[in-house]
């Protein structure tokens, strides 16, 4: 039967961190925090394991509670100016198998109040795995057309990020791809909205935009030379 994860609670408490991102308010609501996103979040990430296997045997949904696909809420402020120690959103990440070994690409899932959206790619790529997608892109534009220039992909994701000014150093400036050979960044979701996230329709959502994307992140992963 189809489950609904979140409700509106779990907006509630996000909602009520934004505006109280202190510590002593996150100790006196913890139980909220457990009750209302991180255990449906885990319970949801459970069940993505079988389709998600199904898109590609490669990639992971891992629902344990500490290093598994789930972020932790923590926020590292030792090297950020701004020291609120709570992210005021909950994401996940499902991640390839040799991730450890390797940068690549992963499907994503973000939940925030306003601001929810699923999607993957490589998001900050390192300098090399960079270079590589760029060089691929260069020598292999059919593929990544039509990955990501058919009508359901240009109609569900759009690519976020930033971009270099002027092309990379080496590459042709009219080279067909130039425009996303000057990315900086190769990930691109979907949004949606709180009635969606609370209701039964949320994860078979998520595996038909994992569906689409997967096309993306299997070119992705053929840059850095992982099976997909």
């Amino acid at each position: 039967m189809p489950t609904a994860y979140f409700t509106p609670a779990t907006f509630r408490f996000l909602r009520s961190l934004e505006r109280n991102n202190n510590r002593e308010w996150f100790q006196a609501h913890k139980d909220n925090y457990e009750r209302d996103v991180r255990e449906p979040f885990l319970a949801l990430i459970t069940d993505l394991q079988a389709p998600l296997k199904k898109i590609s045997a490669h990639y992971r949904a891992d629902p344990r509670k500490n290093g598994g696909s789930l972020f932790r809420i923590y926020r590292d402020t030792r090297f950020s100016n701004d020291k609120q120690p709570y992210k005021p959103w909950q994401g996940a990440r499902f991640f390839h198998e040799r991730r450890n070994e390797v940068h690549a690409p992963s499907f994503y899932m973000h939940l925030q109040p306003g601001d929810s959206f699923a999607g993957g790619g490589m998001w900050h790529p390192e300098s090399d795995a960079l270079k590589r997608i760029r060089e691929f892109l260069a020598d292999n534009p059919e593929a990544w057309k039509r990955a990501t220039r058919s009508k359901t992909f240009r109609d569900h994701f759009e690519f976020w990020g930033e971009s270099l000014s002027r092309p990379p150093r080496g590459f042709d400036l009219n080279h067909e791809l130039i425009d996303d050979i000057k990315r900086k960044d190769f990930a691109c979701g979907e949004g949606f909205d709180e009635k969606l996230a609370c209701s039964s329709e949320l994860l078979p959502w998520l595996v038909e935009t994992y569906k689409r994307v997967a096309p993306m992140i299997d070119y992705l992963c053929a840059s850095q030379e992982l099976d997909f």
